[in-house]
């Protein structure tokens, strides 16, 4: 009685690892070459089979725009990805300033994309010149980094977006597209790159 009771446990958690695992969100980053209804059509960067990503009705869209060093203030609310340095501090690869709106998203500081490379999303505090570049006091809740903004960093912004941005040529990234359980994607939010930018 033990051994079936034990089988069917085992049974039972790899159905629901198995349900975990469909339901993972997943990145789609591309260019959109349809539109239908609610429904985009994004060819992959590089290599991949078209995806189709159906839109929520409050779907949110942010329009990614160039953005300079002079824009990162006191008080704005940012996302770094960066390498950690053998001092402490972190060099920015890329600096994304968030919409007011958007305040507060993902804040905290944990590893990124790349290889060893970590995100910080957190406020400004403090802002001054230094030998490597802009030095970033930047505090979230439960710590602090500081971040060295060098010449070849990428500062974007992102910016209160529109449906109609959503068009065919239009390059787009979703960070988290939601796996229905027929294997469909959903997403709740879109960024679109303005001009020749291609958000990643």
């Amino acid at each position: 009685m033990i051994k079936i009771l034990t089988g069917a446990a085992v049974a039972m958690a790899l159905v629901v690892a198995s349900a975990q695992a469909q339901q993972k969100p997943v990145r789609v980053v591309g260019t959109i070459v349809g539109v239908d209804g609610p429904t985009i059509v994004v060819k992959p960067r590089g290599k991949g089979d078209e995806r189709r990503v159906r839109l929520t009705d409050k779907a949110g869209v942010f329009g990614v725009v160039r953005a300079t060093l002079a824009d990162v203030k006191p008080g704005a609310f940012i996302g770094v990805g960066a390498m950690p340095q053998a001092d402490g501090s972190q060099k920015a690869i890329r600096v994304m300033i968030f919409a007011e709106t958007q305040r507060g998203t993902g804040e905290g500081h944990r590893p990124w994309s790349r290889p060893g490379s970590t995100m910080t999303n957190a406020t400004v505090d403090t802002t001054a010149a230094g030998v490597d570049g802009q030095v970033l006091r930047v505090k979230y809740k439960g710590g602090e980094q500081r971040i060295i903004v060098g010449p070849d960093a990428t500062i974007n912004a992102y910016v209160v977006g529109e449906r109609s941005e959503l068009k065919p040529g239009a390059n787009i990234a979703i960070n988290a597209a939601n796996v229905n359980a027929d294997g469909s994607l959903e997403a709740s939010r879109v960024n679109v790159g303005r001009g020749d930018v291609m958000p990643d």
